[in-house]
């Protein structure tokens, strides 16, 4: 994916102030963060419009960054603003970063005017109600640098939903509620296709894997995990039938063009093992998983996993809050699932064991066990309200458990929310958070706003700053605002 860089000027200062409007846009292009490809500058709104329009059209353009070099009267701008269905930037710099005092002529001042040209371009973009991001300072300031990376980072992740497809295997659990959702709205909203197969479908495929393509990842499972010794001896069986549950569903996915998939403990069909080391795994490829057919938790992760995938330090995992430490004073919350908490996030080599399972009423399945990296991190949640979708997101701190827990043999992760665990939940609640959420120490709170942004999504954010009195008023407050927005 790329994005378009463009820059605004006009006619009327003649062709070799405009190369060196060209000149001088090329020098900003070179530095910003992410890929960029350069067009040349816009000097009208039939080039401005027609840019947009082929913006729109190119599968590769995740968005559009846009900076007034000089001064580019608006006008010329709605038409294509009003076309352009891609993310938008507003990048306001300049060329040089210190003015050049004694030297200053009108001249210069006519070339590097964006401070100028920006305002009248601020002004259309508000005037048509443009969804975008406003970014101020110069290019080579790391924190412009850091700002520019994470709409970029948004702009991936709306581009995977746009055409994301997820596989359900099965149903939700049954009498479950917030796992339900608008499947024609997601598709509307997000652009996200969900669509059912039956569990058998899935153990075709699962029983077709050939016995060498088996033997070969097990040993690939030997070369990266630590397995336990009763896998590769007395339970060796087990092993090799978690194997073919991997290699049926990788190919299930790829054949299907599928990134996104969710599994039932309820509906195993005719599945030996409950998928524990196969989903796990193919999380860590990137895949979106929903546990208990959640598949709008699915589809976050794989969001969040599209919106990292490029360099980003840290992992990101489907997760459940399970239970509280409420000592006074270490507040904790311990977070797993059944087996499915993906190794990305892993605190060193993880360990595949086998272990029974209460749930299910299958042969004992095979997991990968390990606590989660210590770091801050974002715990997110998606909601469908009803008429709208809500994003829940909580800043978290990622610690190592207080002691070891040698009989709970699944992957956790155990967390301090901020500002503490009281204010938290009693917020996560009140916002109607789901109990499914994508915990990520890979993504942050702007690429988050970033997204929410794009798609015109709720975004409630409970941070250090957060009360319990501010959050219930910022609930109300958007109640209001997106019933308005939704028109009559």
């Amino acid at each position: 994916m790329k994005i378009w860089f463009l820059t605004g000027s006009q006619g009327l200062y003649g062709e070799d102030t405009l190369r060196q409007v060209a000149e001088q846009s090329q020098g900003i292009a070179a530095q910003l963060p992410v890929e960029v490809e350069w067009k040349p500058v816009l000097t009208d709104a039939a080039a401005i419009r027609r840019v947009m329009l082929e913006a729109n059209a190119d599968d590769s353009c995740a968005g559009v960054i846009a900076w007034m070099h000089t001064f580019s009267p608006a006008k010329m701008w709605i038409a294509g603003l009003d076309a352009l269905r891609k993310p938008l930037l507003h990048l306001h710099t300049q060329a040089n970063v210190e003015l050049p005092w004694s030297t200053i002529d009108m001249d210069f001042m006519n070339l590097n005017q964006a401070a100028h040209g920006d305002r009248e371009f601020g002004f259309v973009q508000t005037r048509l109600g443009v969804p975008r991001k406003t970014v101020a300072g110069h290019v080579s300031d790391p924190a412009v640098a850091e700002r520019i990376l994470a709409w970029e980072r948004a702009a991936r992740g709306l581009a995977e939903l746009r055409t994301l497809k997820l596989a359900r295997f099965g149903d939700n659990m049954r009498d479950v509620a917030v796992t339900e959702g608008d499947k024609v709205e997601a598709q509307l909203r997000f652009g996200v296709s969900v669509n059912t197969y039956g569990v058998n479908d899935l153990v075709e495929a699962v029983d077709a894997a050939s016995d060498a393509d088996v033997t070969a990842l097990v040993k690939e499972y030997a070369e990266q995990y630590a397995v336990a010794p009763e896998l590769l001896g007395e339970r060796a069986e087990s092993l090799r039938y978690a194997a073919r549950i991997e290699l049926g569903l990788r190919g299930f996915l790829e054949a299907g063009g599928f990134k996104a998939f969710t599994t039932n403990f309820e509906d195993l069909g005719g599945l030996r093992q409950l998928p524990g080391l196969a989903v796990q795994r193919l999380m860590a490829d990137g895949y979106g998983f929903g546990g208990e057919g959640d598949w709008k938790t699915s589809v976050l992760l794989r969001t969040l996993k599209a919106m990292s995938e490029e360099g980003a330090p840290g992992g990101t995992s489907f997760m459940e809050d399970y239970t509280y430490n409420l000592t006074p004073g270490n507040e904790l919350i311990l977070g797993a699932h059944m087996l499915e908490v993906c190794p990305s996030i892993a605190a060193g080599t993880p360990s595949c064991e086998i272990h029974p399972l209460s749930i299910g009423g299958r042969e004992d399945p095979v997991r990968l066990v390990f606590d989660a990296e210590p770091g801050p991190g974002i715990v997110v949640g998606l909601a469908d309200m009803g008429e709208r979708f809500r994003l829940v997101a909580n800043e978290i701190d990622v610690v190592a458990p207080p002691e070891p827990l040698p009989k709970l043999p699944v992957a956790r992760a155990v967390w301090r929310p901020r500002p503490n665990l009281r204010t938290s939940t009693e917020s996560w609640l009140t916002a109607g958070a789901p109990h499914h959420t994508v915990l990520s120490q890979a993504v942050g709170r702007e690429e988050l706003t970033d997204l929410a942004e794009m798609l015109g999504v709720e975004l409630v954010v409970i941070d250090a700053d957060t009360t319990t009195e501010r959050l219930t008023k910022e609930l109300r407050w958007n109640q209001a605002y997106y019933r308005l927005a939704q028109g009559f």
